[in-house]
């Protein structure tokens, strides 16, 4: 039976280097796509001053699934299919809740997260998440800027 690889995606670079991370190490994997969003951030979000909350989980909705095409989108490159899902919440407890509920043998995220304070407190929903997962995890760091001499 091929291995459950979950990867956690946001609009990070460290995401993206995470999938194609997942992609390639594990070709034969069955690829599981998870997008989380979070409602503590929504207010933070550019424009979004004086919302209404079915407004801002329709924008965040329509971002996820902007972010889930992408996904895909790269997952075409390596000739792979993956399976995507988006679900509303704490990053780390739903990133475990989804690891546990679907059987994942491993999780792949990126090193640190979107935005705000927190994407620069060692990733601290990687961190979460690699003490609570029910199976290994890796954690990818962004791949340095190539230097110009």
């Amino acid at each position: 039976m091929a291995p459950r690889i979950l990867v956690a995606f946001d609009e990070s670079s460290q995401a993206t280097a995470a999938l194609h991370h997942a992609l390639s190490t594990y070709p034969d994997a069955e690829i599981h796509v998870l997008h989380v969003s979070d409602p503590r951030e929504w207010s933070g979000t550019e424009g979004m001053d004086g919302f209404y909350s079915d407004d801002a989980y329709k924008i965040s909705q329509e971002s996820a699934e902007r972010l889930l095409e992408e996904a895909i989108d790269i997952a075409a490159e390596y000739d792979a299919d993956v399976t995507t899902s988006t679900t509303i919440g704490k990053a780390s407890s739903s990133i475990v809740r989804y690891a546990e509920e679907n059987d994942v043998d491993h999780v792949v995220l990126g090193s640190h997260g979107r935005r705000g304070l927190s994407r620069f407190l060692l990733g601290s929903v990687a961190e979460r998440v690699s003490r609570r997962s029910p199976g290994s995890v890796t954690i990818i760091r962004e791949p340095e800027a190539k230097k110009v001499a």
